[in-house]
């Protein structure tokens, strides 16, 4: 039998990531030929995924790139079963060598089957799960590109990309600020104006027949009951809906007996409270509209205009 030594054990440890324990066994049962040591950790590695096939992995870590240029951006998740394991120093770093790499594809399939120091990254994982013990797959997978791109990842747990229309001073800063605000927000599109109709109608109707069915129940306790919205777009806040939310915040002030001359600064602020609590959906859906997290007096869209510049896409990828 061929003499095994630390050499040995660490080269095969630097190839697959395993321990030095499991690399030590492997050499000893492929009596020292290291191309077999390999193989069976991989082999080891596809028996536990057929094992824990079934497994929940939404533990993991959430990782981006960017590439030296700045126009192209890529994001994963590499996902695992544990948060023990999604911390470890060899996990991330696993995950951040998988990421650079990706930027170079436009699909997550292209992706795994491209090759990953001799084998492909479909492989990689396989043999990551023998060694580790625990189910590993990529799970979020975007790529944006754009005039500058930055990216923001928060406690490698949600990583967002965003794109601007140039390449301005301080476009960094902002794409940072801007991928802050998708991780922590999430949007699925830009602008309210994307909306359709259609779709603004139908999620009318759902919340407000949550609402009925909760207020129901608080009826029944005894409770304060919810307002039933009537709008939550701006898209359906038309000129005669803006007029008659002024004509009712007059009625408002009469009714409370506040002089007439005071009105022009008081209807201000009631209406602009009237527009945020109905536009619900554009501030969960639609990016530029949301209250910008930095700053709640100004929307996502006021603080991009500050930098003279357009957002030309935004991607996220989150854990869970």
């Amino acid at each position: 039998m061929a003499t095994i030594t630390a050499a040995d054990v660490n080269k095969l440890r630097q190839t697959t990531g395993a321990g030095m324990m499991d690399c030590k066994k492997a050499l000893v049962e492929a009596e020292g030929d290291f191309d077999k040591a390999i193989q069976n950790l991989r082999e080891k590695g596809q028996k536990v995924a057929a094992n824990r096939s079934d497994r929940e992995s939404s533990e993991g870590a959430a990782v981006s790139f960017i590439n030296a240029d700045k126009t192209k951006g890529a994001i994963i998740t590499l996902n695992c079963e544990t948060d023990f394991v999604g911390k470890n120093e060899s996990f991330v770093a696993l995950a951040k060598d998988l990421v650079e790499k990706a930027i170079n594809f436009s699909s997550k399939e292209e992706f795994l089957a491209s090759d990953f120091n001799g084998i492909t990254v479909a492989e990689k994982l396989i043999e990551q799960t023998g060694v580790i013990g625990e189910k590993i797959e990529i799970g979020g997978f975007e790529i944006l590109e754009g005039a500058f791109v930055g990216s923001y990842v928060h406690v490698n747990k949600i990583a967002a990309l965003t794109a601007i229309s140039a390449a301005v001073p301080n476009a960094e800063v902002l794409t940072k600020d801007v991928s802050m605000q998708v991780a922590s927000m999430g949007a699925d599109t830009l602008s309210y104006k994307d909306f359709d109709p259609a779709f603004v109608a139908s999620e009318l109707a759902a919340r407000i027949a949550i609402i009925e069915k909760e207020n129901e129940e608080a009826k029944r306790l005894g409770k304060t009951l919810k307002n039933v919205p009537k709008y939550i777009s701006f898209s359906q806040l038309t000129e005669e809906v803006i007029k008659q939310a002024e004509e009712d915040a007059k009625a408002e002030l009469k009714a409370e007996g506040k002089p007439e001359q005071i009105w022009d600064k008081i209807i201000p602020g009631k209406i602009q409270r009237f527009i945020s609590d109905n536009t619900t959906l554009d501030q969960e859906k639609a990016l530029l509209d949301q209250n910008f997290i930095k700053d709640d007096s100004k929307k996502v869209g006021d603080y991009v205009k500050d930098f003279n510049v357009e957002i030309t896409g935004f991607k996220r990828a989150a854990l869970g």
